[in-house]
């Protein structure tokens, strides 16, 4: 009883305790409302946030800016290996069920993104991000010396937990460094995953396309095929350095947030200090300037004491833990009506780019074959063009948004049709240089796709609901990620099934887009 009247205390006077928390001069729209969070530790994170913002943007988040762009990159450098080994792998093992490559990986990478995005607030974002690129890193050139595709399946799900934690746990950590006024950075760094795709094409064109063994070749033995696994150790060496870069060349800070969440604010205020004086400059920020947060007073109640230890925290969070959020993106027709097809869209696109993108080389080089130009040396030069055309398609995207009469839906519903329009010209190819066109088209608009709807997704939540309603995306993506290759093994990849499929699915994703009820082209997020 003394606990809830605790609460109830605190709640009727949170806001008089926020309006001693002097606001910065540039505040922008917090990341949650008020009453969306416990009270104390809004009041704190106002506290810490004014202070991150004072010191501003310095030489420690830019180096930040750039060891945060290295889990960008092996978000999708690594399911770009396993879309690029996957030819040889087959053409080696001859294993009944080929996708059940590209199944294991998607299954490592949902694991690894709830692991590690539950996770770093358990055990802290620190070790999470010097972690995930290690685990990585050494999987992926163990994974080299695979006997067997049971083995290359088990170590490609090993390497995929690491890489499914970056973006969760980079994401958070950079943020919570990052002054408000500065934290459009985050869009930003969307550049390291297209180019991400353009270094392991530019490496697997020597090594897969002279050191493997030819579509056409009956006998394929490891001593033919040994340029897979060559790429493995390279991609593995790679993320070894950033992982060196970022474990001993870089020091990452605990996040202020997670330790004052954690109760050590006297950690969070030093914390701040050290990044302030690797900035050249210093903050005004004390213990006391937190520690005033802990007691919420008014003039006709006695003060209330909150805790923002874990315990504290849960005992409260406990006695109001509901579906309030889950509930508040369906409060109204309209906003069920967008949640719903927000998330469906997500969910056909989960579905359909991986089901054609995964197997790419595969259908490449199969095709080639029928075109009379199956050479796998052909197969990843091709590669390497069509993902150089992904990284202009990713700037494009960022100019079409903000253009009048065409906005957020413009852009997606048409890069999300012309995805789809481009996969299903691709089956009418009757040559492989038209194939490359109808490819790189597709590579183009894709990307196009992907900038858009990275943006526009957390815009039409409302910022109390904007992590759950995220995270239905999210989650609706993973899943229907984890049925592209089993859809793939009995839909035969060596017909164009496969092709057709993910092309009606993101043709119907478009049409979805231009459903939605929300432009939020010039319009601040709620």
């Amino acid at each position: 009883m003394a606990d809830s009247s605790t609460d109830k205390n605190s709640e009727q006077h949170s806001k008089h305790a926020t309006q001693e928390v002097p606001s910065p001069e540039y505040a922008p729209e917090g990341v949650l409302e008020d009453g969306s969070l416990d009270p104390v530790y809004a009041a704190k994170a106002r506290v810490l946030n004014k202070a991150i913002q004072d010191i501003g943007m310095g030489l420690y988040q830019w180096k930040l800016f750039v060891v945060i762009g290295f889990g960008w990159a092996m978000d999708n450098l690594w399911p770009i290996v396993t879309s690029l080994i996957f030819t040889p792998v087959r053409n080696e093992f001859n294993p009944d069920r080929p996708p059940f490559l590209t199944l294991s990986q998607n299954i490592g990478l949902l694991f690894g993104a709830v692991f590690w995005g539950f996770g770093c607030d358990i055990f802290g974002r620190r070790w999470a991000f010097n972690l995930t690129i290690g685990i990585t890193a050494v999987f992926g050139m163990i994974a080299a010396g695979s006997p067997n595709f049971a083995a290359i399946g088990t170590f490609a799900a090993l390497w995929s937990v690491g890489v499914g934690g970056n973006l969760p746990v980079d994401s958070a950590i950079f943020l919570e460094f990052l002054p408000g006024s500065h934290q459009y950075l985050l869009t930003i760094l969307s550049i390291d995953w297209a180019l991400a795709q353009v270094f392991a094409t530019l490496v697997a064109w020597p090594l897969l396309g002279n050191l493997t063994c030819q579509e056409t070749d009956e006998n394929c033995t490891k001593g033919k095929n040994m340029g897979w696994r060559y790429f493995l150790i390279v991609m593995g060496g790679t993320a070894l350095i950033m992982f060196f870069l970022r474990f001993v060349c870089f020091t990452i800070y605990e996040s202020p947030k997670f330790l004052m969440g954690k109760g050590d604010d006297a950690g969070a205020v030093t914390i701040v200090h050290e990044v302030a004086r690797r900035n050249g400059k210093t903050s005004s920020l004390t213990l006391e300037d937190l520690q005033a947060c802990n007691v919420l007073t008014s003039p006709t109640s006695p003060p209330a004491v909150q805790r923002t230890t874990a315990s504290a925290a849960v005992k409260r969070n406990l006695q109001k833990l509901d579906a309030s959020h889950v509930k508040a993106l369906f409060a109204t027709k309209k906003l069920a009506y967008s949640t719903s097809l927000i998330t469906l869209i997500w969910a056909f696109i989960g579905l359909g780019f991986p089901l054609y993108n995964a197997f790419l080389p595969f259908i490449q080089a199969t095709r080639g074959v029928d075109f009379g130009d199956g050479s796998t040396y052909i197969t990843y030069r091709n590669s390497l063009i069509i993902a150089v055309l992904g990284v202009p398609g990713c700037l494009l995207g960022g100019l079409l948004v903000e253009t009048p009469r065409i906005g957020r839906k413009g852009t997606l519903a048409a890069s999300t049709v012309l995805t789809g329009v481009f996969l299903f010209c691709s089956t009418t190819a009757l040559d492989s240089n038209a194939l490359l066109g109808w490819n790189c088209a597709y590579n183009f608009m894709s990307n196009i796709m992907y900038a858009v709807l990275y943006a526009y997704t957390p815009e039409i939540f409302a910022t109390k609901d904007r992590g759950t309603g995220n995270a239905i995306t999210a989650s609706a993506n993973r899943v229907f990620g984890i049925m592209a290759p089993i859809v793939a093994m009995f839909a035969n990849l060596e017909t164009s099934a496969p092709v057709y499929v993910s092309g009606a699915l993101f043709i119907a994703a478009g049409v979805l887009v231009l459903l939605l009820p929300f432009e939020s082209r010039g319009k601040a997020s709620m």
